[in-house]
């Protein structure tokens, strides 16, 4: 049974603050939460309908329906919630690329870009402070557990671009992804929805790409950055395939 404190302790997870003070976050859904176990990830709690979770007798409360509903964020709420520990993260690879985030607001995009890393296999991703919580409820589910097998980390992104050796970052403007040799290693930028990269970080970056425009027109005035995250990814793969 779901006591009123386990409800207003997972209601609070829904705020990046409390997040941040707990260093938990909620996964809702059997295959996000199955995601996280098989991975090792350290389970606090887990709220289920479903008394095959029982296993986890440490952390195991079973709950009704409307407690499940109670307590998503989901309009169809898929028989389990559970609350894990978020992890240290590693070291960066440098011997391969990192992606970098500049000040990404949108949740959806986010978790787009983490699938997309796991898919084209970019162990690294670093975002800059001000990029929303890679743990935001909107976030994970959209990730669909690949928060698992990439390593996220927030962190200025100056002092990550002036040490490296090839600094690439995206504009409307700039060298064609399809005509240019893309390393096997660096750093990528990826700059916000409404502003793109910061202008800061111009005077950081080797190499200026962009995905060009094969319309008649020429008029859309730009991608959405996580289409655009597939559609360099998918490049950079091809070539390091190639070479």
């Amino acid at each position: 049974m779901l006591t009123k404190n386990q409800s207003k302790r997972i209601l609070r997870l829904n705020k990046k603050k409390f997040r941040t003070q707990e260093q938990m976050f909620v996964t809702e859904g059997i295959k996000v939460t199955q995601e996280f176990l098989d991975a090792g990830y350290e389970l606090v709690e887990v709220f289920s309908t479903d008394l095959g979770y029982a296993q986890y007798s440490h952390a195991f409360v079973h709950i009704s329906e409307n407690e499940l509903s109670s307590i998503s964020t989901l309009k169809t709420p898929n028989k389990v919630l559970s609350i894990f520990r978020i992890p240290l993260p590693k070291p960066l690879d440098d011997s391969n690329l990192i992606l970098a985030l500049d000040d990404l607001n949108n949740p959806g995009n986010l978790g787009t870009i983490i699938r997309l890393c796991d898919w084209f296999g970019i162990r690294d991703l670093v975002c800059s402070p001000a990029t929303v919580d890679c743990y935001n409820p909107k976030v994970v589910q959209s990730a669909m557990g690949s928060h698992t097998r990439v390593n996220i980390t927030y962190s200025a992104l100056e002092p990550l671009l002036s040490s490296s050796s090839n600094a690439m970052g995206t504009f409307m403007q700039g060298d064609s992804i399809y005509a240019t040799s893309l390393p096997n290693s660096g750093v990528l930028v990826l700059g916000n929805e409404a502003n793109g990269i910061s202008e800061n970080l111009n005077s950081f970056l080797d190499t200026k790409l962009t995905i060009p425009k094969f319309g008649p027109f020429k008029k859309t005035e730009s991608l959405n950055v996580a289409n655009a995250a597939s559609i360099i990814l998918s490049e950079w793969r091809r070539q390091s395939i190639e070479k």
